[in-house]
């Protein structure tokens, strides 16, 4: 983890902070409008909505089960991918903007398994009449009654990723903040 920090804050060096800042705020209050009101949707909604549907037909090659747990497995992937492709690139501050995605998608991942039973969500999927997934899922561990549960796991999990993503976005900025004024300064 240190080597980690270390050179993010080389990266952070001479880059421009207040961009990042105001899109660090608007994600964030993105993240926490979402905790307040799961229906909120967020800046991500409409790409993990696609990313969840592609995941259906992608696992589909692998049975009934894949194909319905597809889609929740991909709109994870997908952001974690992201975040393993900005840091391949060495992009410190993308990491922390694939994190909120990730939080989203967790979150909108978490109202979902959170509606197995009652099934008042309106479905979209390939046919007339879609199956949910999580109650699909859930029935195939005979853990349906556990669905708030679960829901409630994921969600905190979505919490925690969002807070962690705005303290690494906050201090990669104040990296680049410093570091700026540093060589502004004649000090780097």
């Amino acid at each position: 983890m240190a080597g980690f920090l270390a050179e993010a804050k080389a990266w952070a060096e001479g880059r421009w902070w207040q961009w990042r800042v105001a899109l660090l705020l608007l994600l964030a209050w993105d993240g926490f409008r979402h905790l307040r009101d799961p229906e909120a949707g967020g800046l991500f909604a409409g790409i993990t909505f696609g990313v969840h549907e592609f995941g259906h037909m992608l696992f589909a090659l692998f049975g009934e089960f894949m194909t319905a747990a597809g889609g929740s497995i991909n709109q994870l992937l997908i952001p974690v991918g992201a975040g393993a492709l900005l840091y391949h690139y060495r992009d410190f501050f993308g990491i922390a903007v694939a994190g909120t995605w990730l939080s989203s998608s967790l979150m909108d991942l978490a109202r979902y398994i959170g509606d197995a039973r009652a099934q008042e969500l309106d479905l979209v999927g390939f046919g007339e009449d879609p199956q949910h997934d999580w109650w699909y899922l859930l029935q195939q561990f005979n853990a349906t009654g556990s669905d708030t549960r679960i829901a409630a796991i994921t969600r905190g999990l979505g919490v925690i990723v969002l807070l962690g993503s705005m303290l690494f976005g906050t201090w990669i900025s104040l990296q680049m903040a410093v570091r700026r004024s540093e060589v502004g300064n004649g000090q780097a």
